[in-house]
């Protein structure tokens, strides 16, 4: 086979789809932490995070990810990657009151991002082989206890929004195991329990204010509802078209904090209007809708499920944050996939995304095998 052949072969594989949307998405984010304007310093740098997380994609497209499903592979990875954090703890890099950071060569790391993904691996493995009796609660309790490790040491730094999004791929992945409704139930009850020791023992005073300010917007507008509020603000002035790119007052002339990381949408939304986020649901709709796909077409249990753990993985990300730029959720300050600046976060997105465009490649193939054995005469030729 000719090397043209090769590459040809092995990029056919590769989800244009859901990567173009992707590469669109982050775009639009850096037009709006630069908007053509040069005076933000985090656009060159964004962007130099963009092409490693292309590169990062691609390498993980074309990568055989079976090798996942070997006994102990997920495991391993999961305990590796949980180290860092354990370091955070007394060597973490404070930011805003949260040790979320690692300094490494002069570049700010943070572990969390891709222990999410080893969560996912490990649950996808383990789910995969307790399928046809996930009903047994106690399955549901010893992956709880995995999801459990990560929750706690995150929510320690203190990070309260990566505690949720961890909190949601685990009890996302339970959800489409197969999981009964009186468990559902069960876990719901057991969220609820855990909020209340979190609100008298875990919240600090400020992450309080902000779930108050959730309740009641308007409770401390020039304190701890600042952020919400202006992010509100930002949202509703963009109406239907926006007030143009570079135009948005709110996120220029900084009254909108983290306008490049945690209110990205909400300046995002003032500069384009309504029209814009339109075509930002679009894209994340597009992705979405191509890892649901890839879901259904799984070699096996373990690539569904790896699948749908990055759906609900990116889809918390995209829930959380929009939700709380419109001001229906408290502030906990989540990114946006692809648009919000940050190094650890793109790659992490770009490399779950290659990993289930990876998947793909021999699942198709996986399933057209077993399609030749069921016209041949069955499996056992």
């Amino acid at each position: 086979m000719s090397f043209f052949s090769l590459v040809t072969k092995k990029t056919g594989a590769v989800d244009w789809i859901a990567f173009s949307s992707a590469l669109a998405l982050s775009c639009l984010g850096l037009l709006t932490m630069d908007s053509f304007t040069g005076q933000d310093p985090l656009f060159v740098r964004q962007i130099i995070w963009l092409i490693a997380g292309v590169v990062v994609f691609f390498g993980a497209s074309f990568i055989d990810w079976r090798f996942l499903r070997r006994s102990g592979v997920a495991a391993g990875i999961f305990g590796v990657l949980i180290i860092p954090l354990l370091f955070l703890l007394g060597l973490g890099q404070a930011v805003k009151g949260a040790r979320s950071w690692l300094s490494v060569g002069g570049l700010g790391i943070e572990p969390v991002e891709f222990v999410k993904l080893a969560l996912i691996i490990l649950l996808a493995k383990y789910f995969s082989r307790r399928h046809t009796e996930i009903h047994n609660i106690r399955h549901i309790i010893v992956s709880g206890l995995y999801a459990f490790v990560v929750f706690a040491l995150v929510a320690l730094q203190p990070d309260f929004g990566g505690a949720i999004i961890i909190f949601l791929i685990w009890f996302g992945m339970v959800f489409f195991s197969g999981i009964s409704k009186k468990h559902v139930a069960t876990v719901v009850m057991l969220g609820m329990v855990l909020f209340g020791a979190l609100w008298l023992f875990g919240f600090h005073d400020y992450q309080k204010k902000r779930i108050i300010n959730f309740v009641n917007p308007a409770h401390d507008i020039h304190g701890s509802g600042y952020n919400a509020y202006q992010s509100m603000v930002a949202v509703g002035s963009g109406q239907w078209v926006g007030k143009g790119i570079g135009y948005g007052t709110q996120s220029k002339l900084r009254f909108l904090p983290e306008y490049q990381t945690d209110f990205i949408f909400a300046a995002f939304a003032e500069e384009w209007g309504f029209v814009g986020l339109l075509i930002v649901f679009a894209l994340y709709g597009a992705i979405f809708w191509r890892i649901i796909l890839s879901a259904s077409r799984g070699a096996s249990n373990f690539e569904t499920l790896f699948a749908l753990g990055v759906l609900c993985y990116l889809g918390a990300h995209f829930t959380l944050h929009a939700g709380i730029n419109m001001g229906i959720l408290p502030v906990t300050g989540t990114t946006i996939p692809f648009m919000s600046y940050g190094g650890t976060h793109i790659l992490a997105e770009f490399l779950a995304l290659g990993m289930v465009s990876g998947m793909n490649r021999y699942a198709r193939a996986a399933h057209r095998d077993m399609l030749d054995r069921e016209f041949s005469g069955g499996y056992d030729r």
